[in-house]
């Protein structure tokens, strides 16, 4: 059984390695150079710029994330922007993506967004 859940601090080496999953899956793995600590920083310190959401398979074994942040359009307002969504290789197909996306439509809801963007490469 898969929760969704907000991240915890204890979660971000976790989500670290997703994010070079994802790297890697793009190519790109190189160019990774975030470290949990300035994760801790950016998400749980005095001025918040990401949040995330994280699809916990039990005891904590983090299998996906969803990372966003808010940004302003001059003519609509505040956006939540979807920055990364990230389920392991083993742990596809079943729905966790969806959930994943899901909750950030939620978050985009409660916390009065008037839109959401998101971008994906055109060969993923």
């Amino acid at each position: 059984m898969v929760t969704i859940r907000t991240v915890e601090k204890t979660d971000l080496p976790q989500v670290l390695a997703l994010i070079q999953e994802l790297a890697d899956y793009e190519k790109a793995g190189h160019e990774v150079d975030n470290t949990v600590a300035r994760m801790e920083i950016d998400g749980f310190g005095e001025n918040p710029v990401f949040g995330c959401f994280v699809a916990d398979k039990g005891q904590g074994e983090i299998v996906g994330i969803a990372i966003y942040y808010y940004r302003y359009s001059t003519w609509k307002g505040k956006w939540l922007y979807l920055e990364d969504i990230v389920v392991t290789e083993s742990e596809r197909g079943q729905g966790i993506g969806k959930r994943l996306f899901d909750q950030v439509i939620e978050k985009g809801l409660e916390t009065d967004c008037t839109g959401m963007m998101w971008q994906v490469l055109d060969w993923n």
